[in-house]
């Protein structure tokens, strides 16, 4: 076996995930699979031991993240049914008043998608957009576009989205560290896509469609009150109790993380054996507040729904969850393949002597992966896999800058064989095909670039 051959392997695998996802009928978890097993074959493992290094990666990976996609899916579904969603909306709407309504739907995407699935949310509230958009009062362009930007890049960067959980399991990151800097990587590429969606309005001001110019036109306030009117008579929960699901596992997770980052100094590491260091040290641990936040959701969010419907609707979202664990738990299997077969050795070794940053390998092949088979979960976990157990190995590489430039690489130019693209094109009534790339490939890849000055700084800095 020649010195390379590992390396040609891993790309005849890599070539062959993609192949089997793009144009067969074969499942992304098969084809990931299919994938591990070339890659260890060819990097020196045995029948055998590569069919044990694929069920330890696939084990070790769910092992420490499993759980937390789990409660963040059902704690995502008790969002979703209960309304919380749509009263953080139009909570952000009221404070924010007229003329500001894309900046109250861009945060209000930021604060959702992190437990709610990204489609789902926008069709969730799409209808204050086109509420909002009645008449041309404001674009409807503007406002759903700044919707969309907003749910999109938190749903990229932040666990517990199923995503970022698993790209973090990947590189062994502290999930409390992973969600605060995706919290701060967003904040820019939000700001970023909704100035894109003011100037998307205004380039595009005659924009109406059918479904919209049809309807009798009525007064924004107008439109706005009706659609408070229909929120209020579905008995919504409060702002505060709305948000409380989502805040109350980041304060507990960031304050356990403070806590050891304090620790770390010798005359502060009394804290973590402390009373309090012990009580956040357990209610700080992902599982243990993604518990509580699911605890929280089902309790305060829908108090007087029965206990068949509550389960119903917690097993609603766990079927959700099913096939991302998969995913995630092979994705896990191929990078412990190049781990242990000695391929990511061999190509750190090969890399070592480029002269490019070695944060910016994950960030090129998810947007590489992205860009070719369109899903963006499938895009980080696959560059997740490939690229920990290389970047692992190489000199004065942070893994939480690794880990966030293969979660925001994955948002690279969203176009016909994304689902989003089609969710937010066809709510929104566009049907130009150059048209709907403005509208949302555009958008995704200014998020991407100002993600990738993002984690140049975020490297840098750490």
């Amino acid at each position: 076996m020649t010195m390379y051959t590992p390396i040609i392997g891993l790309a005849v695998a890599v070539f062959v995930l993609i192949f089997l996802v793009l144009r067969t009928r074969v499942h992304a978890l098969v084809a990931m699979l299919i994938a591990a097993s070339i890659a260890g074959l060819t990097g020196g493992l045995n029948a055998a031991q590569t069919v044990a290094v694929i069920s330890k990666g696939f084990g070790g990976t769910l092992g420490s993240i499993g759980i937390v996609i789990g409660l963040g899916v059902m704690m995502g579904r008790m969002l979703e049914v209960s309304g919380a969603a749509e009263q953080i909306a139009y909570s952000f709407i009221k404070w924010l008043g007229k003329k500001r309504e894309e900046w109250a739907l861009a945060i209000t995407g930021y604060i959702v998608s992190i437990p709610i699935f990204v489609d789902s949310a926008f069709i969730i509230l799409y209808p204050l957009v086109k509420a909002l958009a009645k008449r041309g009062k404001r674009s409807l362009l503007t406002l759903g576009v700044a919707l969309a930007g907003g749910l999109i890049v938190t749903h990229h960067a932040v666990p517990p989205t199923p995503g970022p959980l698993g790209v973090a399991g990947i590189f062994g990151v502290d999930i409390g560290s992973m969600m605060l800097a995706g919290l701060v990587l967003a904040v820019p590429c939000v700001i970023g896509i909704v100035i894109y969606a003011r100037w998307l309005g205004d380039r595009y001001p005659d924009f109406q469609p059918e479904q919209l110019a049809q309807e009798e036109p009525e007064d924004l306030r107008a439109a706005h009150q009706r659609y408070l009117a229909e929120k209020e008579n579905k008995n919504l929960p409060g702002l505060f109790l709305s948000l409380l699901p989502i805040i109350a596992p980041i304060v507990l997770i960031f304050v356990n993380a403070v806590i050891n980052m304090l620790a770390k100094n010798p005359e502060q590491a009394w804290l973590k054996e402390s009373l309090g260091g012990q009580i956040f040290a357990f209610l700080g641990s992902p599982i243990i507040a993604m518990s509580v936040s699911v605890l929280l959701a089902v309790y305060t969010l829908m108090p007087k729904v029965s206990k068949h419907e509550t389960l119903e609707r917690l097993e609603e979202g766990l079927q959700t969850a099913g096939i991302i664990l998969l995913v995630t738990g092979a994705g896990g299997a191929l990078g412990a393949v190049l781990r242990e077969s000695g391929t990511g050795n061999l190509i750190a070794q090969q890399i070592a002597n480029l002269p490019l940053s070695p944060v910016l390998i994950p960030f090129v092949i998810a947007t590489i992966v992205r860009l070719i088979q369109g899903s963006g979960t499938v895009a980080m976990i696959t560059a997740a896999s490939i690229s920990a157990p290389i970047v692992s190995l190489l000199p004065g590489v942070n893994m939480l800058a690794a880990a966030q430039a293969a979660t925001m690489g994955a948002l690279f130019f969203s176009y016909f064989n994304d689902s989003m693209f089609w969710v937010v094109n066809r709510m929104m009534g566009i049907k130009d095909v150059k048209m709907q790339m403005m509208t949302w490939s555009v958008p995704t890849t200014i998020a991407w670039a100002i993600s990738l000055v993002g984690v140049l700084i975020l490297d840098w800095v750490l």
